[in-house]
């Protein structure tokens, strides 16, 4: 029996349904517009302060390089003076010419390693002093950065905690209107609704006009329109028109 009701609703009930669809998605729009782009900031935020914990990270990892290498050269270099220690002491007990200038080439290559390891560790060592330093101001960029996260989400949370429960409700009269409104209408609400840039899609007539582009209607029209008997559209920009006694209506109610 509900669905042959609904079926069987006049033009001028599809009007008010569509006209109270419009008021409540309007009213829905204006409480997510009160978070402006506090979630897109958030977000920004959140992917900002992930790529400061990897940078921190991957700081950490070559720090633990940089003394790792320093760690190698120094064992080499005591390799290398232990060996060069060894030589010296191999060449008094040699038996020729030919065997002390092997042992000294063997020194040399020693002394020339330790100069290159040791060079080699200034390398590293300027270089951990420089990602010490960085590992530092990242980590003051990461602090600050929670800090003002934190901030953006509780005034987002806080905002979203006030306007919960009023939009939920919202939420559930635009589906109750839906229901109403055969579907062939409802889509054609929808896709003038989203190519509106205000979201309008049912506007009122005020002062002879449309109350979306504002562009003149003639008398005629709007006669059709006060009567209520069928459901005409601006010509101009395709919006839903109603009277301005049924946007008078609505408010009072």
């Amino acid at each position: 029996m509900a669905k042959k009701e609904e079926k069987e609703m006049t033009v001028e009930d599809k009007l008010k349904a569509l006209y109270e669809l419009q008021q409540v998605d309007s009213k829905i729009d204006e409480l997510r517009i009160l978070t402006g782009e506090l979630p897109q900031e958030v977000k920004d935020m959140g992917d900002e302060l992930e790529g400061l914990k990897t940078r921190r990270q991957n700081i950490e990892n070559e720090i633990k390089e940089c003394e790792t290498q320093i760690a190698d050269h120094n064992v080499r270099i005591a390799n290398a003076q232990a060996a060069i220690s060894r030589y010296k002491e191999q060449q008094n007990n040699v038996r020729n010419n030919r065997e002390f200038d092997n042992l000294s080439k063997e020194i040399e290559y020693q002394e020339l390693d330790i100069e290159l390891s040791q060079k080699k560790i200034r390398q590293y060592t300027a270089d951990l002093e420089q990602k010490q330093q960085d590992k530092v101001k990242t980590a003051e960029q990461i602090e600050d950065k929670t800090m003002d996260l934190n901030q953006k989400r509780n005034e987002l949370e806080s905002i979203m905690a006030e306007t919960k429960a009023e939009t939920e409700a919202l939420i559930l009269r635009a589906g109750d209107l839906e229901k109403k409104i055969e579907s062939r209408l409802l889509d054609a609400f929808k896709r003038i609704r989203k190519n509106a840039h205000n979201g309008l899609a049912v506007v009122k007539v005020e002062r002879d006009s449309c109350g979306g582009c504002h562009s003149k209607i003639p008398a005629q029209k709007q006669l059709d329109i006060r009567q209520r008997k069928k459901i005409i559209v601006c010509e101009f920009c395709g919006r839903i028109l109603v009277d301005p006694e049924m946007g008078n209506e609505k408010k009072k109610k």
